[in-house]
Parts: C-alpha cells; structure tokens; sequence
C-alpha cells in the first residue's frame, strides 16, 4: 500500500526528512536545522468510553504518544472531527474541551481544526513537536543485550470491550480509563535524560505488534516473560471469558508468523497480548548500564515501570512463560 508512496518521494531526494515512509515508525521527523526537527503524527478514532469529555482527553492522549515514542515534546495540535449533525452541541463540546485541556497539560496549544459530518463519531488530533535531531528515538535501535522495560500496564483494550457488553467492573473501567489518560510526557522526559537506543508507544497493534515492529526494524530478537507484564485489574480475568475484541485476531493473524510461545503460555494470554490498547505506554529498550540510572529516575518522578524482557541475537519473539 505504501510503495506507490515510497517510490514518489524516495528518501534520497529529500535529506531532511530524517523519519518517513521507508521506516514505518510511530511519527514522521523533518530536520528544520541542525539544532531542531519537528515530529508529525495524526491518529483519531470512534468512542471508546461513554462520557464525552474523557473520550476527547483519551484520543488527544493517544495521538499525542506518538511523540513521545519518538522523544519529542508536543508544541502544537489541531483537531480532526467527524460528528452526526444529530448529536448535541453540549456533546462536541465536551469531547473538544477533553482534547484541548489534555494538550494544555502536554504544554502544546490547539491552533484549529477540521470537522465533518459522519454518522458516528470521530475525533482525534493532529500533533506537531519538537526533537533535536540527534535525540530522536524510532524503533530501530534495539540491541542485543538491551534491557526491555514498560511504562503502563496491559489490559486497555479487553477491558473497554468488557465494558461495551456490560460486563465489566466499574473499578476496573475506571482504572482502565485512568491508564488511557495518563501522558507518556513524563516517561520520555526520563528516557531522554538518559539516551535509549529504541522506543515504541504500545497502541492498536498490541503489545505484541508493536513489539514485533521493533524487532523487525532493529534486525533482533526480543524475549519476553509473561509473569513479569503487568497488566490491569480484570484484563486477565476477562480474557479467561474470551471477551476480545476483533482486532485481537486480525492483529494474531498478521503478527503470529514472528512470534514463538512457549508450551506454557495459555491460548488465552496469547490473544490478550495481541489485543489492541489505547493511549497504552512506551516500550523502551536501553543499554543494562543505563538501565540502573533509568530506574532511579523513575523513581524520583513517580514514573512506573516494568522490566519485561531483553534483546537477544536473532529475530522475532519469544514469549516465556
């Protein structure tokens, strides 16, 4: 689908655009100077939670992660909106609100927009931010020996699907909803501090896809250990029902080739690992050396982590019970 692209603007004849179509990453990267190069990213999607102001904070969250995967700071946003005539204006204005007070607590302003009619709602954002061109972080660094750790729980996606059948625990929604509202602001502030060699925002690919990205573009294999994920209140639980979305198989079908589980690992868990997130955390991959000093950071900034896995020789994933 992208080679039409790729062979239209061939990355040879524009030297400023230091992340593009030939990498598949989470955002573009355009050099301004040797100093300042700008990240671009677009993403929106359907309702994921019922009330409308945290369905614009969420999806403001979730397009301004791309960003952070890269290490950047968000500096400006513009809203992209498809609502049904039908829908109150009170409506719009709370998922317009939830998405702008998400980019005033980025430090980013929103600057405009574009709205459609559409017979179900859409909304997401537009991201621009900030990086020094020689600090960007794409998916392609990982190296053997690199530590693997995670910045937010898994369970986003199976548990808002839990909820759309109303089966799911309110305080488990609610947890979920929180994890989806938190920034990946402060997590790559702290990757920055101590330089990474790879990073990716866990989103509509799973954990496992996106994973599997990071694999493929830095040439390694990545190992990981379940009984070391974390994962939300009632994820587990609801996979044990089979509550899955269908991205979950689209998502199993597409990656399962890379992918070795242990004998051990349920059929279940497999498929809770490929189930799509939202507005999840960053998957960081660094040095072991730089790994202790992380560590301390995240301490200090009341940053969770995760130590999930390591980078080994090879390619593809292990998955380990």
């Amino acid at each position: 689908m992208l080679r039409p692209l790729q062979n239209l603007f061939r990355p040879e004849d524009y030297p400023d655009l230091l992340v593009g179509l030939e990498m598949a990453d989470d955002a573009a990267v355009y050099r301004l100077n040797d100093e300042l190069a700008v990240i671009q990213t677009l993403d929106f999607f359907t309702p994921i939670v019922d009330d409308p102001y945290e369905y614009g904070a969420i999806a403001a969250a979730n397009a301004m992660s791309d960003v952070y995967a890269m290490g950047g700071e968000v500096v400006l946003a513009l809203n992209i909106a498809a609502f049904p005539s039908k829908l109150p204006a009170e409506v719009v204005t709370e998922i317009l609100r939830g998405g702008a007070e998400k980019v005033a607590e980025a430090g980013g302003v929103i600057a405009g927009g574009h709205t459609i009619d559409d017979e179900e709602p859409k909304y997401g954002l537009v991201a621009m931010g900030f990086v020094h061109p020689d600090r960007i972080t794409t998916k392609a660094g990982a190296r053997p020996g690199d530590v693997l750790v995670l910045t937010k729980p898994l369970g986003v996606g199976i548990i808002t699907t839990a909820a759309k059948g109303d089966v799911a625990d309110p305080a488990h929604l609610r947890q979920a909803i929180e994890n989806m509202l938190t920034l990946n602001r402060k997590a790559a502030r702290l990757m920055q501090q101590v330089g990474v060699h790879a990073a990716t925002d866990i989103t509509g690919f799973g954990f496992l896809g996106h994973s599997a990205e990071v694999a493929e573009k830095s040439g390694v294999g990545l190992r990981f250990f379940v009984d070391k994920l974390p994962f939300l209140e009632g994820a587990t639980d609801y996979a044990d029902q089979w509550l899955f979305p269908g991205g979950s198989c689209r998502n199993q079908e597409f990656y399962m080739p890379g992918i070795c589980f242990a004998p051990d690992v349920s059929e279940e868990m497999q498929m809770l690992l490929f189930t799509p997130e939202t507005s999840g955390g960053l998957l960081i991959a660094l040095p072991p050396e730089k790994w202790e000093r992380l560590q301390a950071l995240c301490d200090v900034e009341d940053q969770s982590y995760w130590v999930v896995g390591e980078v080994v020789e090879g390619q593809g994933i292990e998955v380990l019970s």
